[in-house]
């Protein structure tokens, strides 16, 4: 039976509208000096932010270290943070660099583990990478990517357990697919759902998922609201990318539309874009990722930005030209 409570406790007035993603202290494409990131989390504290997410995937663990380095020095009950399950680190020799987008050396290797012992020793390790004694939110990471009927099977019944148990506060599952997501809200009693890239104001699709969240008081936690960095910025350059590629020029063209739009109502595109998933009551936060302390003062001021209502009827239109 679904808690009618578990999306509500888990609503903005818990995680605060932004909360910040922690790939990009990582080394996410590129390599940061740890002082640059340990000030880009303080700045989020300052910026007043107090959700937090991180995984053993973002950097071989190097995220989860950073952030902890910040947060165990921060009253334990004035945040909250979320880290993933589904990898476990192990040792390699292999040499080089890591092969999946992160700049540090790749002393580890990832490998999948959907089991209740994979999961619980998962968590564990998080736990100490972090130099904290819990986390608040354990999701289950790309199931999608690896095996979904594994994770449905065996992961979320394991975190359902810890939950349970009250080793966690809340479970979830971190996507990129909205389809595979429903399957697993259908499949157990879920308080969130981590969703990337797939409820943009660029796209605006129908996403069952939400109408379905909404039905069983599930929160979505709404990500990539920038598409890998398209509408992150007022102009939209010609070698914007889009879905971690280069951007077809039909995409970018439907971007610098938007862009338009927002100008004539005297708001940047990436203002927009980050308060836009908002407006649906199924999404209860957005987070979003940053590289230095400038990007998250950044988003924190367009997070905060009025925006006139007539702007998203007429972004509405715009995207559905």
């Amino acid at each position: 039976m679904t808690s009618p409570d578990r999306g509500k406790a888990w609503g903005p007035g818990k995680l605060g509208k932004l909360g910040f993603g922690g790939a990009g202290i990582g080394n996410l494409y590129r390599a940061m000096p740890d002082g640059e990131a340990l000030a880009t989390v303080l700045a989020a504290w300052d910026a007043g932010i107090r959700y937090f997410d991180t995984a053993p995937h973002y950097g071989l663990g190097l995220s989860e270290q950073r952030l902890g380095a910040v947060l165990r020095d921060k009253p334990r009950d004035d945040f909250v943070i979320s880290t993933k399950v589904g990898r476990i680190l192990e040792p390699s020799s292999r040499g080089g660099r890591d092969p999946e987008g992160f700049d540090v050396p790749a002393d580890k290797e990832r490998v999948w583990d959907f089991s209740e012992a994979g999961i619980r020793r998962s968590l564990e390790d998080s736990l100490e990478r972090l130099g904290l004694d819990h986390v608040d939110i354990a999701y289950l990471h790309d199931a999608d990517v690896h095996d979904l009927q594994a994770g449905i099977s065996q992961g979320l019944p394991a975190l359902e357990k810890l939950r349970a148990e009250g080793i966690v506060k809340a479970i979830g599952v971190g996507l990129n697919s909205a389809e595979a997501a429903l399957e697993c809200v259908e499949a157990a009693d879920l308080d969130l759902v981590m969703l990337a890239g797939r409820y943009t104001l660029l796209e605006q699709p129908s996403v069952p998922l939400l109408e379905r969240c909404l039905e069983r008081r599930t929160g979505v936690v709404n990500v990539g609201v920038y598409n890998s960095g398209l509408l992150a910025r007022p102009d939209v350059p010609d070698d914007a990318h889009y879905n971690y590629e280069q951007a077809p020029r039909a995409v970018v063209e439907r971007a610098r539309a938007l862009a338009a739009v927002c100008r004539d109502f005297g708001v940047e595109l990436p203002t927009a874009a980050l308060q836009f998933p908002l407006r649906h009551p199924a999404v209860v936060n957005v987070t979003v990722g940053a590289s230095a302390p400038e990007q998250v003062a950044a988003n924190a001021a367009r997070m905060a930005e009025s925006v006139p209502e007539e702007l998203w009827a007429a972004l509405e239109a715009a995207g559905r030209d």
